[in-house]
């Protein structure tokens, strides 16, 4: 299997640089180049035809809005896969980018095996297919994932759930699959967290934990009304936190109720 040809844009050094580092030493990335702005990033990418590019969007001369906007992916045999990593929160940010073309966003600081996860998912389901014409329910199906994807994201950074640690990963995976086969609900500890654990080559039990650690962040900052918002009603109070499987199964059937 080839490398995943990355190109890293940052306007900071010292994220380039970690960022760089961390990939240079993961056995399945390449990192190409990085760039310092949004023009520097346009030029090398239509030169180097990265398989993914990490975009910042605050940067000066061109920012990442303006990268999205401006690179010519007809220059590309493949689309490139990109995912907004910055300090800019909220919905509007979130959005804007989505709409932009970014396939995933993340809220600085980066974990580096997170992100190298999130690339792998993107970028390697599509390559096998990529010669082949899709028909109209593989499109329908990727269009869906992606709006699944999106929505998931959307309401992560709402209620508080940073996405740089392992349980907005897991929870994401959790929701995904709960939405396939509600029935792994019921059978969280036995069929849902050891699914997951395949999926992320890490062990149950940590899963569980990193969900749980997830879900308590967003109680611990205090989000209590975003994520009542999530539902559309109030049904939890600062000192009523729920359990890994009810938060998953309310987020899931919210999902499906919405028809993703």
């Amino acid at each position: 299997m080839q490398n995943i040809k990355l190109l890293i844009v940052d306007d900071e050094q010292d994220v380039r640089q970690k960022l760089a580092d961390s990939f240079s030493a993961i056995d399945d990335f390449e990192v190409v180049a990085c760039a310092k702005d949004g023009l520097d990033a346009i030029a090398k990418a239509e030169t180097l035809l990265p398989d993914a590019i990490v975009l910042d969007l605050v940067m000066p001369y061109l920012d990442g809005f303006g990268v999205l906007a401006n690179l010519d992916f007809t220059k590309f045999k493949k689309r490139p896969t990109i995912v907004v990593a910055s300090n800019l929160r909220g919905e509007l940010f979130l959005n804007k980018a989505f709409s932009a073309g970014a396939d995933y966003y993340m809220l600085k600081p980066v974990d580096a095996p997170a992100l190298a996860q999130v690339l792998r998912e993107l970028c390697r389901p599509n390559t096998v297919k990529a010669a082949m014409p899709e028909t109209a329910a593989e499109l329908t199906s990727r269009r869906n994932k992606r709006t699944l994807d999106e929505k998931l994201a959307n309401i992560f950074i709402s209620v508080g759930i940073p996405a740089h640690i392992k349980g907005y990963q897991f929870l994401r995976e959790s929701i995904k699959l709960a939405i396939r086969d509600p029935e792994l609900v019921n059978g969280i500890t036995k069929k849902l967290y050891p699914s997951v654990a395949e999926v992320f080559h890490t062990s149950p039990s940590k899963v569980e934990r990193a969900i749980r650690h997830a879900i308590e962040v967003a109680w611990n900052r205090g989000k209590i009304e975003n994520i009542n918002n999530v539902f559309g009603i109030k049904i939890y109070s600062a000192n009523d936190k729920p359990t890994n499987g009810e938060f998953i199964a309310l987020l899931a059937d919210k999902m499906m109720m919405e028809c993703v």
